[in-house]
């Protein structure tokens, strides 16, 4: 059993993307699957598909790599963890590694990136960098 599903799916991406692999597949989880959908619509993951294998589905989604081989995803840094939550107001957020990565952030108005956040003036959790 996993405590930490957040920290599990972002391992499962870079054990991933140091691998090589094109397609990578978690249990599925509504909030995984928001976070993917906000990573796709960052340009770091493909498509993404649902997949029901009698009571369990599961989450696959698609690495981007470029065309000379370079993984999109470079690295990944949990931030909250479930031993230490940490909430950032939007007056504090700024712009991850001179915003060239993201922070992704679980709000009230959803989940988003840092970009996002400072955009609606809404601050939350900070779950996860990536770049």
């Amino acid at each position: 059993m996993v405590t930490d599903v957040i920290g599990d799916f972002i391992n499962r991406l870079t054990t991933a993307v140091a691998v090589r692999k094109t397609h990578v597949s978690v249990p599925f989880s509504n909030l995984k699957h928001q976070i993917a959908l906000v990573l796709k619509r960052e340009g770091y993951l493909g498509e993404i598909t649902e997949d029901a294998d009698g009571a369990h589905k599961t989450l696959t989604v698609e690495l981007i790599y470029d065309p000379d081989g370079e993984p999109r995803i470079h690295g990944v840094k949990r931030i909250s963890k479930p031993g230490r939550r940490l909430y950032a107001p939007v007056r504090d957020m700024h712009s991850y590694k001179n915003g060239k990565g993201h922070v992704v952030i679980t709000t009230p108005r959803g989940i988003m990136t840092d970009a996002d956040a400072r955009r609606n003036r809404v601050g939350g959790e900070t779950m996860f960098a990536i770049w």
